[in-house]
Formats: structure tokens, C-alpha cells, sequence
């Protein structure tokens, strides 16, 4: 029971700590050097490693499933499955959660190490809002740059689905792209970022929630550090269940 209620104490602080954010984005001017950086940090330096996943992912879907539509003649169609699989759900799913595990745990690192040094406080003694000054930026980087990087892994994993299913299947790349284009539409594409829009939203406000809620000096940011991992990892799994539903109904 304990855990429960303060699991509804977090859900609780983190909307009051989104809705402080959404009155600084419009009430405030924003600082746009902290906002490049951020930009930079979230969005440059991530790329390789959502590419790299999806590269790698694309390329076994695509071996699954052609082995598997193999006795029913369906393995020629194999890139139809694989670009619904990453566009859908697989590209912006992983990309949040490789990228919440690496920019989400640098917020509250960042944030925490603030903190626990009373950087914070001091932000606050000068009469400067710590929300505006810390959680802001880092939320819009995320919003903005989530969905860029969500199409990037979409087409690398795509593409890596195309080499795997030409070696195993024997199809032309060109055919395999015809494949894709014929299935993708604009619906499944908005499926996709509309998630990761949600995800980058995940990321940043749990990251920033659990920095400026960290205590006990260096050995309390490496465990806010370790909660934000698990936090935002499991928000973007649910979160995805959920959205997915969301989506089915309004969409079909």
C-alpha cells in the first residue's frame, strides 16, 4: 500500500511540475543557448546509437519473417511486415527508450548533482525560477527532437530489413521499396511521431523530476539516476499500450 501511495505522490508532483512547465513556455522568454544545448544533447547526440538499433532491429524482423512466411509462399511480402513493424511501433518505441536511458539518466545526473549542491536553492535565491532555468529547455529539446530521430531510425530500419530480406529472400531492392511504399500510408507515419512526441515528454519531465527531487549527496544521484532509467522505461512501455489503443480507436 505504501508503494502505491507514493507512486500517486510522484504521478501527482510530476503534473504539478508539467504544469509549471507549460506556463514558463508561454509566460516566459526562453534562454536559447540553454535550448541549442539541449537541442545538441538530446538530438545530435543520440543519433548513432537510435540508428544503429534500428538498423539492426529492421534487419531481424526481416530474417523472422521471412523464414517464417517461408511455407506459405508469403516471404516475398516480407518487407510489408517490416516496415509496418518499425514504422508503427518498433521505431519510435526503442528510440524512446534508448534515448530516455541515456538523455533522461543525463538530466537527472545533471539536475541532482545541481541539487544536492544546493546550485538550486541558489538559482532560487536570485530570484530566477529553477523550472525556467532547468526543466523548460531539456522538455522542448525532447518534444522537438524525438520525432526527428523516430523518422531517422524509421528509414535506417527499413533499410536494414531491405538487406536482410534481399540476401534471405532473393527479391530486388527495388521491389522490396515498391513493397513499402504500397503499405506505408500518412496515418501509419503519424502513428509513429505521435507516440515519440509523448515519449520525449516522458523522457524530460521524469529525467528533470527525479534530478531536482534527488538527496544524499553523490550516493543519491547515482540511485535518482537508476530510478529515472527505470521510470522512463517502463512509462514508454505502458505509455506505448496505451497510445497504441488510443490510436486503433480514433484510426481504426
Amino acid at each position: 500500500m505504501g508503494r502505491v501511495l507514493r507512486l500517486v505522490d510522484a504521478m501527482g508532483d510530476v503534473g504539478v511540475l508539467s504544469w509549471q512547465t507549460l506556463r514558463c513556455v508561454f509566460r516566459k522568454r526562453l534562454d536559447k543557448g540553454t535550448l541549442m544545448t539541449q537541442l545538441d544533447q538530446a538530438g545530435v547526440g543520440s543519433w548513432s546509437i537510435a540508428t544503429l538499433t534500428a538498423l539492426f532491429t529492421g534487419a531481424v524482423l526481416a530474417l523472422q519473417f521471412a523464414t517464417g512466411l517461408q511455407p506459405y509462399g508469403g516471404s516475398l511480402y516480407t518487407g510489408k511486415l517490416v516496415a509496418l513493424g518499425i514504422v508503427r511501433e518498433l521505431g519510435p518505441t526503442l528510440t524512446a527508450v534508448l534515448v530516455g536511458g541515456r538523455v533522461g539518466a543525463g538530466f537527472t545526473a545533471e539536475i541532482g548533482s545541481m541539487t544536492v549542491t544546493e546550485q538550486v536553492d541558489a538559482i532560487q535565491a536570485l530570484g530566477a525560477d529553477p523550472v525556467e532555468k532547468l526543466v523548460v529547455p531539456r522538455v522542448l529539446a525532447c518534444l522537438f527532437m524525438l520525432p526527428l530521430l523516430t523518422v531517422l531510425a524509421d528509414f535506417v530500419g527499413c533499410f536494414g530489413g531491405m538487406l536482410a530480406t534481399v540476401a534471405e529472400v532473393g527479391i530486388t531492392p527495388r521491389f522490396y521499396v515498391v513493397q513499402i511504399m504500397d503499405t506505408i500510408t500518412v496515418v501509419d507515419l503519424f502513428h509513429g511521431l505521435f507516440k515519440s512526441v509523448f515519449f520525449g515528454y516522458f523522457i524530460a519531465i521524469i529525467g528533470c523530476y527525479m534530478g531536482l527531487r534527488t538527496s544524499g549527496g553523490t550516493e543519491g544521484v547515482g540511485k535518482s539516476t537508476t530510478d529515472s532509467v527505470v521510470a522512463i522505461s517502463l512509462s514508454v512501455l505502458v505509455g506505448n499500450f496505451f497510445l497504441t489503443k488510443l490510436f486503433l480507436l480514433v484510426y481504426g
